[in-house]
C-alpha cells in the first residue's frame, strides 16, 4: 500500500529534523508547535497545513517544496568555488547542507606562517594527492595520498603543504568549519578564544 501524502510529508519532516540533530522538543521550542502535534505530523496521523509547514520549513532549514513535492529533486550540486592565497576550494554539497563536503587544492605559499586555529565542529579529511602537513595540537604530522584523519576542531589545527608540491584533499565538516576554512587566512581571527 502506498503511503498517504500526510505520511510522505511526515517522513520528510522527520528526516529533516534528524538531519539537524534536533529533538521534537527543540523544534517545538523554535516553532511554538506542540511536541504532540509534531509527533503526529511526523507519523502521518495529522494533516499538514501551511500554518504548520511554513514555520517548520524555516526551523528545519528546508524549503516547502522539500517537504511537499513528490517530484524527485535534481541531485546535481551547483558548482561553487573560492580561492584565497594558497588554497582553492570546490564545494561538493549543497549550500544549505548541514555537513559540507569540499575538495581543496593547497599550494605552497612563500613565507606562510602556520597559525593553528580552533572552531566548533568535527572534521574528516582524506589526502588525494601530494603530502599534507597537519598541525594538530602538539602533533606535527605528514599525511600521504590515501591517508585520512579525523579530529574535533576545538583542538588547535592547521593544514598546509608538507613540501614544495600542491596537495589535494577531500574534507567533510560542519557549516562552522566551512566558515573557518574559506575565510581569508591573512585576517587575524578576532573572536575571543580563537
Amino acid at each position: 500500500m502506498d503511503p498517504t501524502r500526510a505520511e510522505r510529508i511526515g517522513t520528510r519532516l522527520r528526516a529533516a529534523r534528524v538531519n539537524r540533530d534536533a529533538t521534537l522538543a527543540e523544534v517545538s521550542g523554535e516553532t511554538g508547535i506542540s511536541v504532540s502535534t509534531l509527533s503526529r505530523l511526523e507519523s502521518g496521523k495529522r494533516q499538514p497545513n501551511l500554518d504548520l509547514l511554513i514555520p517548520l520549513a524555516s526551523a528545519l532549514e528546508v524549503t516547502l517544496d522539500d517537504l511537499v513535492s513528490d517530484a524527485v529533486p535534481d541531485p546535481r550540486v551547483a558548482p561553487r568555488h573560492s580561492r584565497r592565497p594558497g588554497a582553492s576550494t570546490y564545494w561538493l554539497s549543497r549550500e544549505n547542507s548541514p555537513t559540507q563536503t569540499v575538495r581543496m587544492v593547497l599550494t605552497p605559499v612563500a613565507g606562510e606562517v602556520a597559525v593553528q586555529r580552533t572552531h566548533d565542529g568535527f572534521e574528516w579529511l582524506y589526502v588525494l594527492s601530494g603530502n599534507l602537513r597537519l598541525l594538530l595540537g602538539d602533533h606535527d604530522l605528514v599525511l600521504k595520498p590515501g591517508e585520512a584523519a579525523e579530529f574535533a576542531t576545538r583542538i588547535p589545527h592547521w593544514l598546509g603543504c608538507a613540501d614544495d608540491e600542491p596537495v589535494e584533499l577531500m574534507c567533510i565538516f560542519s557549516r562552522d568549519g566551512e566558515r573557518i576554512h574559506v575565510r581569508a587566512q591573512t585576517e587575524p581571527d578576532r573572536r575571543v578564544g580563537r
